[in-house]
């Protein structure tokens, strides 16, 4: 997995400040055309938390989503979505299920493209 876009905000709250991390991730997937299998770019989407108090860090909380489609613009666009609404990852699935119920036909449009060459 590689890490190919970073957003970065900070909140205050009750004295502690909270650093989120949302990284937009780049990975191959492999999927199956009948006896054949093919790789599938994919990309996806992982949120990190870091609580700091004093300077100190006292909770990390991480969550990912590895293959949410192989269409960069759309999983970017989620991204930033998520980075607005400063999404912990604790919702990160909540939030992404119904996207990524709808983006999984992308993957089966990615095969028949790489099937026809």
């Amino acid at each position: 997995m590689m890490i190919v876009e970073s957003m970065i905000r900070n909140e205050l709250s009750d004295g502690m400040k909270r650093n989120y991390f949302y990284r937009l991730t780049k990975d191959k997937i492999s999927l199956s055309i009948g006896a054949d299998e093919m790789e599938v770019q994919s990309y996806g989407i992982e949120i990190e938390r870091q609580d700091v108090v004093n300077g100190s860090i006292v909770n990390i909380e991480r969550e990912a989503v590895k293959s949410i489609s192989p269409h960069r613009h759309k999983v970017h666009n989620l991204l930033k979505m998520l980075c607005d609404s400063c999404v912990s990852p604790v919702h990160l699935i909540d939030i992404l299920g119904e996207y990524i119920d709808e983006y999984i036909v992308d993957f089966d449009e990615a095969l028949k493209e790489i099937s026809a060459y």
